[in-house]
């Protein structure tokens, strides 16, 4: 699925519904570049869920959770680890009972699961504004999600 988001409300409201048809165990890996809207993102996955805490940055803590909505949501960013990650116990959450969001993911190399949807955002060089989003399925789970995701979407159009 490729989209084009012209400011970060359309970002809050492609997330929203990206938490709202999330399963349990599902994983989404956040990739783009420093300031892309990882975290942006997360914030309305996390509206989607139904948590309306205040959604951090986990860049120091590595992970945090979100237990008040409809699903727990595992926050993760993982761009400061470098070796360890097999200490975390990673795979708890992602076979767990929420939705993990991991940013940086890609940099989890073997650790990364093996079913994920991966959402890569990347900045258009012309407006700082605007994004171009590319949702892409891993695995059989994965491609459900994207189903549901695609379907809320026609629905809203």
């Amino acid at each position: 699925m490729d989209s084009r988001i012209n400011n970060p409300k359309e970002t809050e409201t492609i997330a929203k519904i990206i938490g709202s048809v999330a399963n349990p165990g599902d994983t989404i890996i956040l990739s783009g570049d420093l300031g892309a809207g990882k975290t942006t993102m997360t914030k309305g996955i996390a509206l989607g869920l139904g948590i309306d805490q205040m959604i951090k940055s986990p860049t120091y803590t590595i992970i945090r959770e979100y237990q008040q909505g409809r699903l727990p949501l595992y926050h993760m960013d993982v761009y400061r680890i470098e070796n360890g990650a097999d200490d975390l116990g990673l795979d708890e959450y992602f076979e767990g009972d929420g939705l993990s969001v991991v940013e940086w993911g890609k940099l989890l190399g073997e650790f990364l699961p093996a079913d994920y949807l991966d959402i890569t955002i990347e900045k258009d060089p012309e407006d700082m504004e605007k994004r171009k989003l590319l949702i892409q399925a891993f695995g059989e789970k994965s491609e459900q999600f994207l189903n549901r995701i695609e379907q809320k979407m026609e629905e809203r159009t």
